[in-house]
Order: structure tokens, then C-alpha cells, then sequence
């Protein structure tokens, strides 16, 4: 079997989807994506293919993955290594297509029959946001992430914390103590200010506080996390095993969310899953992504002990009417239930992609960008 071409989607609202063909008539399909820098990613998933892949055997996945990984003297990185995963994704549902056996027999079997999920909680006033976590809990979800702070300065005043920390009660209130709640800071506090608001979020029983710095400063997670009794995670902006093994050996975090489309794909991924294992360290793979995202993602989940709930974005518990499932043939393929997903037993990442449906979407102009905050003296602000 050889791989004789390859197609790029964007669909909205920031996608990017890859499709393999071979000359078997197997196909694979992928999700390489960098939020926000989608054709600089394409641009990197042609090179790739073309310059290496086509005419190859798709069933050596490893080698493939050390040929793409290590034959460029610079390496890693966010786009290289999201447009190798999503290469990596279409050949392991290609191998699992050959094989008919979904791709975590493949990797050893599953250790698990369903693996829970999370809901991300938006919304700019503490009301709306209670009142949307609270719904949620209602259609089975038991698990949760609020991004939050907004804006924060290098230094806050008394008044901004305690507005922070109040909306987190407000949260917890409306979702119960039977509810797992996390909190995300997405890198926008300070090294002076994220051990005091970690210490004041003490009391609401957190699943974890992730991103509690940017990634710049990974060298200040172990004082936090030495600091407070929340478990501390990162792993969303880092992008192979190398990048966490510092992290794993001085003992800075105790949950890490690898996201499968930025690490190298599910090769990698379950690498890392694996070294996290040896330092008793849980995994919450990150994925706000689309199906074929979530579908390589999962396949890692069933067949690692270490993981303990997965992230979404695609209104599970309403199939039928999710436009973020509508790519797929059958969009209740993911079985929600109780805030869990049934496992996966199809070939290959398990999902059938509706063809019609993905390149209707993809005529549609696809520009995501993240949006650029500022301070009220007109500096930027992390988003």
C-alpha cells in the first residue's frame, strides 16, 4: 500500500482537517491545526506531505513519525509539530482502517469502557456563567473549566482578586460539590500574583489550576505548586515529550493536558501519557477542537490508565443539532451519557467523515484569530 495523494479542509470556526488517500482506496483523515495560524500550518502539512510522504507505506507509523521528526535539523515547535499530528492521526486511522481494529487495540487495548468529559464554561458576568454551568450539569456533564482571570496586571489591587475569586464560589455553588471544577488561568497572571490567588481558590476544592503561569516561565510552577494543596497542570503549549520532562523531574505539576493536535499526534502523545505514568502524574489531554481532534485523542485515553477526563467542545449531549458534529455520518457516534462517552470501536480513529457536508464547509472563508487584549493604560494583556 502507498500514499498517492492528500487534501486540506479549513471549516469554520477553526479547523483545518486532513485527508490521506492511498492506492488500496484506504483513507485517513487528520486535524493539524494552530488556532489562529491555520495556513501557516497548511503550508507545513504540504511540505511534509509532498516533499516526503507520497509514495510511502503508510502502515510504518513509527518511522514516519522519526523520518518527519528528526530528518530537520530544527525541530519541534507549534507548527511543525501540529502539522506532524495531524499527519500522524490520518496514518494511525489508516493502519486501523487496514486492520479493522480501532487504533487503542492497536496501541495495547482499552483499560477503560467510557472515559468522562469536561465542559468549558464561558460567559462575562458571574450570574451568566452559573447559570450556563448549571444547565450543563442538568444535561449529565460533571466536570468543568472556566477560563479565568480576564486582564490582570503584573500586580492587582486587592479588589480584582476578590472579584476573581468570588466568580469561582459563584461556579462551584452552581454546580455542586459532586461536580469536578477546573480552573484555567491561560498564562495571564504574574509571577507575583498567581501564588495568592491560587491560595485564596484553596477552599472551593479544585480539580486543578492550569496554565497558573505562560510557558515561559515553566522554571515557576514547582513554587506554586509547593505553595498550595490544588493540583497544578500545564501542557496545552507544549509540544513533545521534551518539553514536559522538566516539568515531570522537578516535580511541578501534578496533572498535565497534552493536546494531541499540538504534540506530534497520537504517537507522541501516548509517549508522553506514558513518562507521566512513571512520576504518578494524571493527564487531562486539552482538545476545544473538531471530531477528528477529539476521536485521535480519545484513542490514547482507552488505552492509558493515567488519564482521567478529557476535554470537549462540541455539545455532546445534543448530537443531532451540534453544527460541530455535523462533519461526521454519524454524529451520536461519540455515545454521551452521565458526562461520559462510550468507547470507541470502529476502525481507525472510529468516525466516519461526511464528505459533502466537510467540503460545503470549506468553501466558507476561514480567519480565526485569538483576541488581543489591553490593559487600561493600553499595554497588552495576555489572552
Amino acid at each position: 500500500m502507498q500514499i498517492t495523494d492528500y487534501e486540506l479542509f479549513a471549516v469554520p470556526p477553526r479547523w483545518l482537517l486532513l485527508k490521506l488517500e492511498t492506492d488500496e482506496g484506504v483513507v485517513g483523515w487528520g486535524e493539524p491545526i494552530v488556532q489562529g495560524r491555520l495556513e501557516t500550518v497548511r503550508a507545513a502539512v504540504s511540505e511534509l506531505v509532498e516533499g516526503y510522504l507520497l509514495g510511502m507505506d503508510p502502515l510504518r507509523t513509527e518511522y514516519h513519525w522519526r523520518k518527519l521528526y528528526q530528518s530537520g535539523y530544527f525541530r519541534g515547535g507549534p507548527i511543525l509539530m501540529s502539522a506532524l499530528a495531524g499527519i500522524d492521526h490520518a496514518l494511525w486511522d489508516i493502519k486501523g482502517r487496514h486492520y479493522d481494529a480501532p487504533v487503542h487495540d492497536l496501541l495495547g487495548g482499552h483499560v477503560r469502557d467510557r472515559m468522562l468529559v469536561y465542559q468549558w464554561v464561558g460567559g462575562d458576568d458571574h450570574r451568566d456563567v452559573a447559570r450556563s454551568a448549571k444547565a450543563d450539569r442538568e444535561r449529565g456533564y460533571r466536570a468543568f473549566k472556566l477560563n479565568y482571570p480576564r486582564e490582570f496586571r503584573p500586580l492587582e489591587t486587592p479588589m480584582a482578586v476578590d472579584r476573581a475569586v468570588d466568580r469561582i464560589g459563584v461556579l462551584r455553588d452552581a454546580i455542586g460539590r459532586d461536580a469536578f471544577l477546573g480552573i484555567d488561568f491561560h498564562g495571564r497572571v504574574s509571577k507575583p500574583m498567581a501564588p495568592e490567588l491560587v491560595r485564596r481558590l484553596e477552599p472551593y476544592n479544585l480539580m486543578f489550576v492550569d496554565q497558573p503561569l505562560s510557558p515561559e516561565h515553566g522554571d515557576g510552577f514547582e513554587s506554586i505548586a509547593n505553595r498550595t494543596t490544588i493540583p497544578i497542570s500545564t501542557g496545552e503549549r507544549l509540544y513533545s515529550r521534551y518539553d514536559f520532562k522538566r516539568l515531570l523531574v522537578e516535580d511541578a505539576v501534578s496533572i498535565i493536558q497534552p493536546d494531541v493536535t499540538h504534540v506530534g499526534g497520537i504517537s507522541e502523545m501516548r509517549r508522553i501519557v506514558s513518562m507521566a505514568e512513571a512520576f504518578d502524574v494524571a493527564v487531562v489531554p486539552h482538545c476545544p477542537l473538531g471530531p477528528v481532534a477529539f476521536a485521535a485523542s480519545l484513542q490514547v485515553c482507552f488505552c492509558s490508565q493515567n488519564v482521567l477526563v478529557q476535554e470537549q467542545d462540541l455539545e455532546l449531549h445534543d448530537p443531532e443539532s451540534s453544527q460541530r458534529l455535523a462533519l461526521l455520518e454519524d454524529p451520536a457516534v461519540f455515545g454521551f451519557d452521565d458526562g461520559y462517552v462510550e468507547r470507541p470501536t470502529g476502525p481507525g480513529l472510529g468516525i466516519e467523515i461526511d464528505e459533502e457536508s466537510l467540503r460545503k464547509q470549506a468553501q466558507t472563508q476561514v480567519n480565526w484569530n485569538n483576541p488581543v487584549w489591553h490593559h487600561e493604560d493600553g499595554s497588552i494583556a495576555e489572552w
